[in-house]
């Protein structure tokens, strides 16, 4: 709702260059999707890695 109030702001006080933000925005959102997608991939690894390291812990602990 934010970039909508955002872009109005904009349309009404620059015309131009609001069409070309939203001529751009699904190209640059489809040029940073590999780097979301890369980010998902590495929290997740992080995640396993997180929880190989604490698995001793908790199985001593007796999984609490």
């Amino acid at each position: 709702m934010m970039k909508f109030l955002l872009w109005l702001i904009l349309l009404v006080l620059c015309w131009p260059l609001a069409l070309v933000a939203l001529l751009l925005y699904p190209l640059v959102w489809l040029l940073l999707l590999p780097f979301r997608l890369l980010g998902i991939a590495v929290h997740g690894t992080f995640g396993l890695v997180k929880a190989l390291f604490l698995l001793p812990a908790r199985v001593l602990s007796g999984g609490r």
